[in-house]
Protein backbone atom coordinates (compact mmCIF):
# COMPACT_ATOMS: atom_id res chain seq x y z
CA UNK A 1 0.00 0.00 0.00
CA UNK A 2 0.97 3.59 -0.33
CA UNK A 3 2.14 4.63 3.00
CA UNK A 4 3.05 8.28 1.41
CA UNK A 5 0.25 9.68 0.19
CA UNK A 6 -0.09 12.20 3.33
CA UNK A 7 2.86 13.96 2.61
CA UNK A 8 3.98 16.31 -0.38
CA UNK A 9 6.31 15.58 -2.92
CA UNK A 10 8.47 18.27 -1.55
CA UNK A 11 8.70 16.67 1.94
CA UNK A 12 9.36 13.43 0.05
CA UNK A 13 11.91 14.82 -1.79
CA UNK A 14 13.47 17.12 0.28
CA UNK A 15 13.47 19.63 -1.83
CA UNK A 16 11.44 23.11 -1.82
CA UNK A 17 11.92 24.67 -5.22
CA UNK A 18 10.78 27.81 -3.76
CA UNK A 19 9.34 30.67 -6.18
CA UNK A 20 9.17 29.90 -9.97
CA UNK A 21 11.41 30.53 -12.07
CA UNK A 22 9.48 31.51 -15.10
CA UNK A 23 6.23 33.45 -15.82
CA UNK A 24 4.41 30.70 -17.03
CA UNK A 25 1.55 28.94 -15.74
CA UNK A 26 2.39 25.46 -16.12
CA UNK A 27 5.64 26.05 -13.85
CA UNK A 28 3.71 27.86 -11.54
CA UNK A 29 1.01 25.05 -11.32
CA UNK A 30 4.06 22.29 -10.85
CA UNK A 31 5.65 24.67 -7.99
CA UNK A 32 2.19 24.45 -6.47
CA UNK A 33 1.12 20.78 -6.84
CA UNK A 34 4.87 20.06 -5.28
CA UNK A 35 3.27 21.32 -1.82
CA UNK A 36 -0.14 19.54 -1.90
CA UNK A 37 -0.13 16.38 -0.02
CA UNK A 38 -0.52 13.25 -2.95
CA UNK A 39 -3.75 12.15 -1.36
CA UNK A 40 -5.63 15.81 -2.36
CA UNK A 41 -4.23 15.19 -5.98
CA UNK A 42 -6.98 14.93 -8.60
CA UNK A 43 -6.57 12.87 -12.31
CA UNK A 44 -5.74 16.14 -14.20
CA UNK A 45 -2.92 17.18 -11.52
CA UNK A 46 -0.85 13.04 -11.92
CA UNK A 47 -1.05 14.07 -15.59
CA UNK A 48 0.09 17.24 -15.42
CA UNK A 49 3.54 15.99 -13.08
CA UNK A 50 4.27 13.06 -15.08
CA UNK A 51 3.84 14.57 -18.20
CA UNK A 52 6.43 16.89 -16.83
CA UNK A 53 8.10 13.96 -14.99
CA UNK A 54 8.34 15.28 -11.86
CA UNK A 55 7.72 13.20 -8.88
CA UNK A 56 7.79 9.80 -10.76
CA UNK A 57 8.73 7.66 -8.43
CA UNK A 58 5.69 8.44 -6.14
CA UNK A 59 3.29 10.02 -8.89
CA UNK A 60 3.56 6.95 -11.42
CA UNK A 61 2.27 4.10 -8.84
CA UNK A 62 -0.73 6.33 -7.80
CA UNK A 63 -1.39 6.95 -11.45
CA UNK A 64 -1.13 3.09 -12.05
CA UNK A 65 -3.61 2.42 -8.97
CA UNK A 66 -6.55 4.80 -10.82
CA UNK A 67 -5.77 3.47 -14.14
CA UNK A 68 -6.41 -0.10 -12.68
CA UNK A 69 -9.56 0.94 -11.94
CA UNK A 70 -10.20 3.07 -14.95
CA UNK A 71 -7.44 2.97 -17.77
CA UNK A 72 -8.96 5.57 -19.78
CA UNK A 73 -8.94 7.91 -16.78
CA UNK A 74 -9.38 11.75 -18.33
CA UNK A 75 -7.70 14.85 -16.66
CA UNK A 76 -8.97 17.57 -18.35
CA UNK A 77 -8.28 16.65 -21.85
CA UNK A 78 -9.70 13.66 -23.00
CA UNK A 79 -10.36 9.97 -22.06
CA UNK A 80 -7.04 8.05 -21.49
CA UNK A 81 -4.86 11.39 -21.15
CA UNK A 82 -3.52 10.24 -17.95
CA UNK A 83 -2.54 6.75 -19.46
CA UNK A 84 -0.72 8.75 -22.41
CA UNK A 85 1.57 10.85 -20.12
CA UNK A 86 2.30 7.56 -17.96
CA UNK A 87 3.22 5.88 -21.35
CA UNK A 88 5.33 8.72 -22.35
CA UNK A 89 7.56 8.39 -18.86
CA UNK A 90 10.97 7.41 -19.95
CA UNK A 91 12.29 3.98 -20.41
CA UNK A 92 15.20 4.22 -18.19
CA UNK A 93 12.19 4.91 -15.26
CA UNK A 94 10.30 1.43 -16.40
CA UNK A 95 13.70 -0.12 -16.39
CA UNK A 96 14.73 0.94 -12.82
CA UNK A 97 11.07 -0.04 -11.74
CA UNK A 98 10.24 -3.13 -13.15
CA UNK A 99 7.39 -4.22 -11.00
CA UNK A 100 5.51 -0.83 -12.18
CA UNK A 101 6.25 -1.88 -15.67
CA UNK A 102 4.33 -5.33 -15.59
CA UNK A 103 1.35 -3.46 -14.01
CA UNK A 104 1.39 -0.71 -16.87
CA UNK A 105 1.77 -3.77 -19.36
CA UNK A 106 -1.55 -5.27 -17.67
CA UNK A 107 -3.13 -1.95 -17.77
CA UNK A 108 -2.56 -1.18 -21.68
CA UNK A 109 -4.03 -4.48 -22.38
CA UNK A 110 -7.03 -3.80 -20.33
CA UNK A 111 -7.40 -0.64 -22.43
CA UNK A 112 -7.53 -2.46 -25.86
CA UNK A 113 -10.15 -4.48 -24.74
CA UNK A 114 -12.24 -1.91 -23.83
CA UNK A 115 -11.39 -0.14 -26.56
CA UNK A 116 -11.99 -2.74 -29.18
CA UNK A 117 -15.64 -3.57 -27.07
CA UNK A 118 -17.05 -6.83 -26.83
CA UNK A 119 -17.36 -8.74 -29.60
CA UNK A 120 -14.78 -6.50 -32.12
CA UNK A 121 -12.18 -7.91 -33.61
CA UNK A 122 -8.28 -7.31 -32.75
Amino acid sequence: MLNYLKATLQELEGDDWETPPYDSSLVKHCHRLRRVPLEDFSIEDLRIMIGQEIGLKYLVPIALVELEKEPLAEGDFYPGDLLKNVLGVSREFWRQHSELKERMDAIVEKAKAKREGPGDEP
